[in-house]
This record gives C-alpha cells, sequence and structure tokens, in this order.
C-alpha cells in the first residue's frame, strides 16, 4: 500500500530547498520525489537550482589571486 500524500506544485515549491539540502524527513522527501517523478515543470525547475547551487559551490572553492587580494585590501584601507 502507498502512503505517500500527493502535493501540488505551490508545496512543491516550498520545500525546494530544503530538499535539495537534504533536510526534509521521510515522508516529505517520499512526496517531494513523487511530485517531481510526476511534474516536468517543478523537475526542471528542481534540476536547475540543483545545477546553479552545485556551480555557486565551486566558485567558492576557488583562491582568489594575489594581485586581488591586494587590491581590496588597498581599497578597503582608503575607507
Amino acid at each position: 500500500m502507498n502512503d505517500i500524500k500527493l502535493i501540488g506544485c505551490e508545496e512543491s515549491l516550498r520545500r525546494l530547498f530544503d530538499y535539495l539540502d537534504h533536510e526534509l524527513d521521510g515522508p516529505r522527501h517520499a512526496e517531494m520525489e513523487q511530485h517531481l517523478k510526476i511534474c516536468r515543470s517543478c523537475y526542471s525547475r528542481a534540476e536547475f537550482e540543483k545545477h546553479l547551487k552545485a556551480k555557486l559551490s565551486d566558485l567558492g572553492a576557488e583562491k582568489p589571486a594575489a594581485e586581488f587580494a591586494h587590491r581590496i585590501r588597498k581599497l578597503l584601507g582608503n575607507f
């Protein structure tokens, strides 16, 4: 027997970032999974946000060039 409650797009979008951050409990996670299986619009939005989050995470991993850091320190020193 399948006890997964069907949720709508509005609820799906409210839960989207918690879902992507793996912060939903078992039943809520299963509801999101089910909705994303049947709703192409929400699935596309979730995939976009997942890829954007990964790209932004990758950007934060790079250290700035020494020249850039020097220019920032110089600018901050002027205030």
